[in-house]
């Protein structure tokens, strides 16, 4: 098994773990989980996929499916332990978004894509799956949030493979790179309120 394929394993495993804990938010049924799961899980990967003009990831290998499934069934009958769960929700998605970006934007640079199509694939496959959660599960999507840094956490990560694998570092050093600029700057947004300026308008003038 490649290294791309591991960091796609376990995005679309914790990815879908998100997608569960927001069906049991909504007290969904156990096909109402799989479906949440399968959306976050595999949603990202399957837009990354159709613009790079290949197969969706779980058409050629079921087993996506399979793992998304299996991670609904494991919160279906765990997610009453959870506390918080939107706490819960919260630091899954920054892991899943680091693993994610990682995954698309590696993917990207293996097919010889160029420098903004390998920004890009990173920023789908970090933030669509979520996206497509929030908006089915009538929750604010996360990359909606004000104040939040979420879109800036997938572009800097893929920004940082793009920059240690120019530095020609071995195979596994752009990922972590990835990885973990994603994560630090997702989760210094949460626990620090880490923020872009925002954009605020003027009042209008008042004419005499």
């Amino acid at each position: 098994m490649t290294a791309l394929a591991v960091l796609d394993y376990t995005s679309v495993v914790i990815f879908a773990l998100t997608g569960a804990l927001v069906a049991s938010r909504a007290q969904l049924d156990v096909v109402g989980f799989c479906f949440f799961a399968c959306l976050t899980g595999l949603g990202g990967g399957t837009i990354r996929d159709v613009l790079l003009n290949r197969a969706p990831i779980w058409m050629g290998d079921p087993t996506y499916l399979a793992l998304c499934c299996a991670a609904a069934l494991i919160v279906f009958f765990t997610a009453h332990r959870l506390e918080s769960r939107f706490k819960a929700i919260l630091w899954l998605d920054a892991l899943a978004l680091s693993v994610a970006v990682a995954a698309g934007a590696g993917l990207a640079s293996s097919l010889g894509q160029p420098l903004p199509i390998v920004l890009v694939m990173g920023i789908v496959t970090g933030c669509v799956g979520g996206l497509m959660r929030d908006v089915v599960g009538n929750e604010v999507p996360f990359v909606l949030r004000q104040g939040e840094l979420y879109v800036t956490c997938a572009l800097a990560g893929s920004g940082a493979w793009v920059a240690v694998q120019a530095l020609g570092l071995p195979a596994p050093l752009p990922a972590l790179a990835c990885a973990a600029v994603t994560f630090a700057l997702r989760a210094g947004s949460m626990a620090f309120g880490w923020a872009l300026p925002v954009y605020k308008p003027r009042p209008p003038r008042h004419r005499p």
